[in-house]
């Protein structure tokens, strides 16, 4: 049987936040997360992607440690939606880890948003604080991810 970490969580405050053009995604959430003290969170991402946005699209193959990541630019305004979790880092600080599945005509890729997604026009993101929980991302030295981890 797999072992399964995994810790409980009460719904806080439930925020709506409206994105303007060019902002940059978690920048903006993660701002947000530091002005409201929110330490968890799952959050929603919905809108418009500006034209050379970066993702991270996956690793170059499965084998190298710390993987050689894939990055890639958006070609064209994409439609964009996103789900994603907040913890607190080593620092305490909120980080979003979030992966976002964008579509241009008959084109869809997904990805890692962290390294710049812009919004174009809309966004829109839906954020549930999570409270009473014990989470936290603590930053993995041989691969560099940044883990969930629970605190027991």
């Amino acid at each position: 049987m797999a072992k399964i970490d995994y810790t409980t969580a009460k719904l806080g405050r439930i925020f709506i936040l409206r994105l303007h053009d060019s902002d940059r995604i978690h920048e903006v959430i993660e701002f947000f997360a530091i002005r409201k003290k929110i330490f968890a969170a799952l959050c929603f991402f919905l809108g418009g992607a500006k034209e050379n946005s970066k993702i991270v699209v996956g690793p170059k193959d499965g084998d190298s440690i710390p993987p050689i990541p894939i990055i890639t630019l958006l070609k064209g305004v994409h439609e964009a939606q996103g789900i994603g979790t907040i913890a607190t880092n080593e620092k305490g600080k909120p980080t979003l880890h979030m992966h976002t599945s964008f579509g241009r005509q008959q084109h869809t890729i997904t990805g890692c948003i962290r390294l710049g997604v812009d919004v174009w026009k809309i966004g829109e993101v839906v954020l549930f604080e999570l409270v009473k929980t014990k989470i936290s991302r603590l930053k993995h030295r041989e691969t560099g991810f940044e883990f969930l981890e629970i605190k027991k």
